[in-house]
């Protein structure tokens, strides 16, 4: 069901050469582009409208308005499974707690007597959070948005997920109860490319953002890249993906549970176990079978996940050589289960998330652990960082210089200015002395 890659015996390649042998999904954001953007052209121009045509072609249902009454949030609150919203509250109460910590504070400089920097960080005013609603339903996806949002003291946030054919044309029910147990009460019913342009451009109903954060399918991620410039965006997310870096100390029960449960988000979900143990291999693979045999999802995302071009057992001569492997992968989820995996989990460098041990599997990530799950995708791990607080904040520098204080460095900055040709630069400094600016009387 899965494939193989063997890369013992023969020196690892560096770099790119590396990355080309390792399995990856298609994810052609590019070619999706050309579609998505008369979508958001006609959000531009007709607002609210053309979300509600969108909605009647794309997700099959006749809606009046986006915007979700106050009313729907209440009650859906109101008949949330007390044992959901235990779990909910749970899973927020946690995620406050990492994502309090990660507050920035205000930072003064001194430079020379006279002359400060300070370095002020200023929450984005207003965040636009989108939240899946395709083949599951994604409650965790408006925690891991809300919290770092509201934890960095953003002013104005609103949710977006798409509307739902079976709830009367609102999002899942789930997902507006837990809008209303943040006490988020401005969600609406629009999902895909669309609702990225109502955040980008505004429309009657909903005021344009400044930012938007949240996964979302190909047409979602070929919006953000549209519309970059415009609106600030987290990330373009490809799909979901695991890497297990495991060593003959793993349970192969643990390592074939926590690969299915990645590939149950998706078909084009990514599941790749990197080992030098031949023999936990051999026994992963077989323990694929009952297991896959005894969950659900199995023929429309569990097998063709395994099955991609994505997926793969990678054979390594040992952990050293498997922390390039993983290095060079970049995953999203990345799995430590080996001896000693502390230390081998220190010495990972790209990766959205580590897990480390045998008992902290990716799906406590998803929910309860306290960290974020909107995580980089598709090797971006390499450059980019998972959602956290400081997504929702800006560095603002604040120069504050007495007189004497620009006084004792002007005839740098005058230099510096002449060496670039750029002579009003240093004519701007001189204005303020009594030097004479070429060209004044």
């Amino acid at each position: 069901m899965i494939s193989r890659i063997d890369l013992r015996g023969d020196a690892l390649p560096e770099g790119g050469a590396l990355r080309d042998l390792l399995p990856r999904a298609e994810f052609d954001v590019e070619a999706a582009l050309e579609k998505v953007r008369p979508i958001c052209e006609d959000v531009r121009h007709r607002g609210t409208a053309a979300l509600i045509d969108c909605a009647r072609r794309f997700d099959g249902v006749e809606i009046e308005r986006v915007r979700v009454p106050a009313e729907a949030l209440r009650g859906a609150l109101d008949a949330l499974d007390p044992a959901v919203r235990a779990a909910l509250e749970e899973s927020i109460r946690r995620a406050r707690i990492v994502h309090r910590e990660q507050r920035r504070t205000d930072v003064t400089t001194k430079v020379v007597p006279g002359g400060t920097v300070t370095e002020r960080w200023v929450p984005v005013e207003r965040v636009g959070l989108y939240v899946p609603g395709g083949r599951s339903v994604y409650p965790s996806s408006v925690v891991m948005n809300v919290v770092p949002a509201q934890e960095a003291g953003v002013a104005s946030l609103a949710v977006t997920s798409p509307p739902q054919k079976d709830f009367g044309g609102l999002p899942h029910p789930t997902i507006l109860a837990t809008c209303a147990l943040l006490g988020v009460d401005e969600v609406y019913a629009a999902g895909g490319a669309q609702a990225i342009a109502m955040f980008a451009y505004g429309t009657d109903e909903c005021l344009p953002a400044n930012l938007v954060t949240g996964p979302g399918n190909i047409y979602v991620a070929a919006a953000k890249r549209l519309l970059k410039g415009r609106i600030g965006i987290d990330s373009e997310a490809g799909p979901t993906e695991i890497a297990i870096l495991a060593d003959d100390t793993a349970d192969p029960v643990h390592l074939a549970a926590d690969l299915i449960s990645q590939a149950e988000h998706d078909p084009m979900a990514a599941a790749v176990l990197v080992t030098d143990s031949v023999e936990l291999a051999e026994k992963t693979e077989k323990e694929l079978e009952p297991q896959i045999a005894a969950t659900r999802h199995v023929d429309d995302r569990i097998v063709p996940a395994l099955s991609g071009r994505q997926s793969a057992v990678v054979l390594v001569d040992g952990i050293d050589e498997g922390l390039r492997v993983v290095d060079a992968y970049g995953a999203e989820h990345l799995e430590i289960q080996t001896a000693d995996a502390p230390a081998v989990a220190a010495r990972v460098r790209n990766a959205g998330a580590v897990f480390v041990g045998p008992y902290a599997p990716v799906s406590l990530g998803d929910y309860c652990a306290g960290s974020n799950h909107v995580l980089p995708t598709g090797g971006c791990a390499c450059h980019s960082s998972g959602l956290s607080v400081q997504s929702f904040l800006r560095g603002i520098h604040v120069v504050d210089y007495t007189r004497d204080a620009l006084a004792e460095v002007a005839h740098h900055v005058v230099t510096l200015a002449e060496a670039e040709d750029l002579p009003a630069h240093g004519a701007a400094i001189k204005a303020r002395f009594d030097w004479k600016v070429p060209g004044s009387k």
